[in-house]
This record gives C-alpha cells, sequence and structure tokens, in this order.
C-alpha cells in the first residue's frame, strides 16, 4: 500500500496543477477569507457548484463581510436565497452571522468546537471552515471525499453505516501543512476526476493506489443502501384575489419545512386526499371557491407534494394575518419555487377558463 505521505505529494502536485478557480477560492499565496469559506460551504450544501456561484456572488455584493449579513432582515436574506432550496440553510446563515458578531466581533472562530456551536455549522462544515480557512489539520468529509476515500482503500462496507471508517481514513491522510488546500484537492478530485458514474481513473493521480480501480469496477463503490421511495403529500393552495387584483399572501411558520417565507395559503401536506368540503373550511376566507384544473407538482428532497388550487375573490376579511400584493409585484417576496408554481398555475387556469 502506498504510504500516507506519497499519497499527499501526489495529490497536492495534482492540485497545484488543476485546481478549480471558484469565486469563494483565494488564489494560490493568498489569505483566505473565512467569511467566504463559511458563506460558499453553507450554499454548497447538497446544492451543485454552478447553481451555487450566481448567489454566492450575489450574497457578497450586498453583503461584503459578517456584520453586513449580520444586520440585514431576514426577508433580505431569504429573498436573495428564493430558488436555491433548502431554506433553513438561509435562516441559520442570518442566526450564525448575527452569533458571530455578537459573541466573536464579526470573525469566526478557529475551533471546530467553537464552530459547531453556532446555527447551522455541522461537523462538516465545521472542519471544512478551520482547515480552508484557518489551515487547521481537519478532515472535512462531503459525499465526493466519501467516494474518493472508499475507491482508494476498498471500503465495501455500505454508506451510511461506513461513514465514520471513512472519516477516520480521510483523517489519515490529512497533512499538518497545506490542510486546506489537501481538503480542497480532495473535494476537486471527487468533483472532476473521481465521479459517481464514470470515474476518470486514468486521469487520477491516485490511480496506482486504488483498490477500486484494481478491482475493475470502480463505480461499484462507495456501496449505498438503496433508498426508500419517496412518499407523496397532497395539500390543498388558496388563490385568493380582491377587487383590485391582489393576491392575498401569508407567512409561513419560522420552523420546520420552508419556515419563515411567504406563500400562498395552504392545507397541512398529508398523505391522504384532501376532501374539497374539508378543505374550504380552513380556507383564509369565506365566499365561493372553485377548483382550478389540474394540479401543481413539486418534489422535495423526501417527498412529492401535489397541490389542488381553489380560486376566489375575497369576501370579507380574512381569518388571519396576511399581506395582499399585486400580481406583477409577487417577485418582491420571498416565494419559494413551489408556490410560485401554484401562482404561474393559478394566473394561467383563470386565464384559460376565465376570471372568478
Amino acid at each position: 500500500m502506498t504510504s500516507p505521505a506519497r499519497l499527499r505529494r501526489r495529490l497536492l502536485s495534482w492540485y497545484d496543477r488543476h485546481r478549480r478557480a471558484l469565486p469563494w477560492r483565494t488564489p494560490p499565496g493568498g489569505t483566505p477569507d473565512p467569511y467566504r469559506v463559511w458563506l460558499s460551504e453553507i450554499m454548497l450544501q447538497q446544492t451543485t457548484v454552478a447553481a451555487v456561484t450566481p448567489y454566492f456572488r450575489d450574497f457578497v455584493a450586498r453583503w461584503p463581510t459578517m456584520g453586513d449579513l449580520a444586520n440585514t432582515d431576514l426577508d433580505q436574506v431569504l429573498h436573495a436565497w428564493q430558488g436555491l432550496g433548502y431554506y433553513a440553510r438561509a435562516r441559520n446563515l442570518h442566526k450564525c452571522a448575527r452569533a458571530v458578531v455578537r459573541d466573536f466581533g464579526g470573525r469566526l472562530p478557529d475551533s471546530e468546537r467553537e464552530l459547531r456551536a453556532l446555527p447551522g455549522i455541522g461537523a462538516y462544515t465545521a472542519a471544512a471552515i478551520a482547515a480552508i480557512a484557518y489551515g487547521l489539520k481537519a478532515s472535512p468529509v462531503d459525499a465526493n471525499v466519501a467516494r474518493v476515500v472508499a475507491r482508494l482503500y476498498g471500503v465495501r462496507d455500505p454508506l451510511p453505516g461506513a461513514r465514520p471508517r471513512l472519516e477516520a481514513l480521510a483523517a489519515s491522510l490529512t497533512p499538518a501543512k497545506r490542510a486546506g488546500d489537501f481538503a480542497q484537492a480532495m473535494m476537486d478530485l471527487g468533483a472532476t476526476i473521481c465521479l459517481a458514474r464514470r470515474p476518470q481513473c486514468t486521469l487520477c493521480p491516485w490511480r496506482e493506489a486504488c483498490a477500486a480501480r484494481r478491482s475493475g469496477e470502480p463505480g461499484t463503490y462507495p456501496v449505498k443502501v438503496p433508498r426508500k421511495a419517496r412518499p407523496t403529500r397532497r395539500g390543498v393552495a388558496f388563490w385568493v384575489v380582491r377587487g383590485d387584483g391582489a393576491v392575498f399572501l401569508r407567512r409561513r411558520a419560522e420552523s420546520g419545512l420552508l419556515g419563515g417565507m411567504m406563500e400562498i395559503p395552504s392545507t397541512d401536506w398529508r398523505e391522504a386526499a384532501w376532501p374539497l368540503r374539508e378543505a374550504r373550511r380552513l380556507a383564509p376566507f369565506t365566499g365561493p371557491w372553485r377548483r382550478l384544473p389540474g394540479v401543481v407538482r413539486h418534489t422535495f428532497t423526501h417527498f412529492h407534494l401535489e397541490l389542488t388550487v381553489l380560486a376566489a375573490r375575497a369576501d370579507g376579511g380574512p381569518k388571519g394575518d396576511g399581506v395582499w400584493c399585486a400580481v406583477e409585484r409577487l417577485s418582491d417576496h420571498a416565494l419559494p419555487t413551489v408556490m410560485k408554481k401554484v401562482a404561474r398555475h393559478a394566473l394561467l387556469g383563470i386565464t384559460r377558463h376565465g376570471r372568478h
């Protein structure tokens, strides 16, 4: 087996020639900005580099420092986050910025233990910040890194159970010097060479040492427990328009899925279908409701969603708090993608089938 020291040298030499130029990375010889490292790592959770890049650039243009982000309103952050998904990340981002300004003078701590105590920062993100921003000997293991390590050492134990072993193996490789470059090299290797479906073994700096390559079936590593099929949940959304054409919106609860974002009012989302008579009793207004043809479909990480849309003119005051918004100003609010789909469905349905 090739020694860890030799593996490190090979990977870092490869990285020095082939490192990706990413907007949150510091050029060779520069000093990393912990704020940009943290922001990018939060955005990159379960999201691709291509999707994150324009959002990252927009965020640092609007809020170039931790203090700038802490001093803005959550609504502004949620609005800027629209379309990136997993909105709990945005809420925790804002909470974390305020905690860092309050408790650490606006600069992220360099201790993994203190980092993990901050909102939205888990073990992986804490290790990534410690290594990349501060050069500490830390070993962030994301899906790309786990795949690289499983193939290098031929680990056949299925994920997620194998993760502790893979993390230990990754830690055994991490050097005391250039830990940040090594962490990013591992990420780049997994993202560009050691691909999930078609690994480019001939281009890999570790090809001679890789157990999975020697097996002849590198694409079968790592082994994963089959995912359960996503269930389907159902709900009813209420498209309410008043005389001047404005649409009624309300804010979702701070906790839970899409917490704190604006929505077109809807019932709870459950597996059982909603009888329309039952759903109408939960509508934000009393009055005649009619069902628009078709359903709105959206997929979240753990379930599919189908929403029936009921439309009505406002009759009296609403049941509960909310705001009125002109249709052409809907983009001013932090509406998640599923609610934008509801709006498009309602506007198209009303255009095709007549007004209320």
